[in-house]
């Protein structure tokens, strides 16, 4: 009853996507799925996860102590840790995305999808982290233990979507700076901007849209990456393309889009992934979002062979697009 309530219509004086409650994409073709289709989609992951899906194959991991990502103080790098938490560092900053170290995507933590593959940095091995910048509210890129431990370990600047401070200092983490679409922050050398995505949010049944969901557009001196979080396509890239770019990466997801009915309108497939790419101007993509939680229906390892299909039909080189191993690292 909560979520069919909705957040209200528009606010008069207030950007387009603002509502009364909450907030809306820019899309008028942006739809979620139907109700019953929903539910049976659920039904399925819940069926999958009692009666077991075939073992996952093993997915390359490099080790990586940290060691050398401690004693950077100069070199731009990118780091997967896994799934969309990925270790930026530029122009002396050590930039975390979308954290989430923890063994479940889930408010549970006996239920719900299991990290397939641990962190590709341990949490004890990371360098500092100066700044930690969150996408949208889902368990599988914001999750309570890790932000804590962040918090508590490291002092980083949270830089958040609107909606987000309150949920923050309600777990006890005070400051997270909010930004709306187009909103910039400079730390240091650095200016991060939030973009729109085409997305949704929710951690509860009673939130639903309450929180903004956003991209990052990451700037340093001579140095820009666009970390697009979790999204749906839709024609608003060429836009940050236009805005922000041309960008040296784009990070963006490449799993959970099957079955369409559920996914088609708020993930990207690997052909849309690299829709992305292009629109955003991009030197090189970074694949994220897939080897670390079951979230679809699609086959696991399915992504990256998708994607590197795709480039290969789209005539771009091997060495345009990124497919990282857990823990690799990769000067940019």
């Amino acid at each position: 009853m909560a979520g069919c309530g909705g957040v209200g219509g528009t606010v008069p004086g207030a950007p387009a996507h603002h509502r009364a409650h909450g907030f809306a994409n820019e899309s008028s073709a942006f739809a979620r799925p139907g109700f019953w289709s929903l539910q049976a989609f659920r039904a399925r992951r819940v069926w999958a996860s009692v009666a077991g899906r075939p073992a996952p194959p093993t997915f390359p991991r490099v080790a990586n102590d940290g060691r050398a990502l401690r004693e950077n103080g100069s070199r731009s790098t990118v780091t997967w840790i896994g799934h969309a938490t990925l270790l930026l560092q530029l122009d002396g900053l050590n930039v975390l995305t979308d954290p989430q170290f923890s063994e479940r995507a889930s408010p549970f933590g006996f239920a719900g999808p299991r990290r397939l593959m641990p962190p590709g940095v341990a949490f004890e091995d990371l360098p500092p982290i100066h700044v930690v910048v969150i996408s949208h509210d889902h368990y599988d890129h914001l999750d309570r233990v890790s932000v804590q431990r962040l918090a508590a370990a490291h002092r980083p600047r949270f830089l958040v979507p609107l909606g987000f401070k309150a949920w923050f200092e309600s777990i006890g983490v005070s400051g997270a700076e909010e930004l709306d679409w187009w909103d910039s922050r400079k730390v240091g050398g650095v200016t991060f901007t939030a973009t729109p995505v085409q997305h949704w949010s929710s951690r509860t049944p009673f939130d639903m849209n309450r929180r903004l969901w956003v991209g990052w557009a990451i700037a340093g001196r001579d140095r820009r990456a666009f970390f697009a979080g979790d999204t749906g396509y839709y024609d608003g890239f060429r836009r940050i393309g236009e805005r922000l770019g041309p960008f040296d990466l784009a990070l963006v997801s490449i799993g959970a889009y099957t079955p369409p009915s559920i996914m088609a309108h708020t993930h990207t497939t690997p052909e849309e992934s690299l829709r992305i790419f292009t629109d955003v101007a991009a030197r090189s993509f970074v694949a994220m979002h897939w080897g670390t939680f079951d979230l679809a229906e699609e086959p696991i390892d399915e992504p990256p062979r998708r994607l590197l299909a795709a480039a290969r039909r789209q005539g771009l080189p091997d060495g345009r697009i990124w497919v990282l191993a857990h823990g690799e690292t990769r000067g940019w």
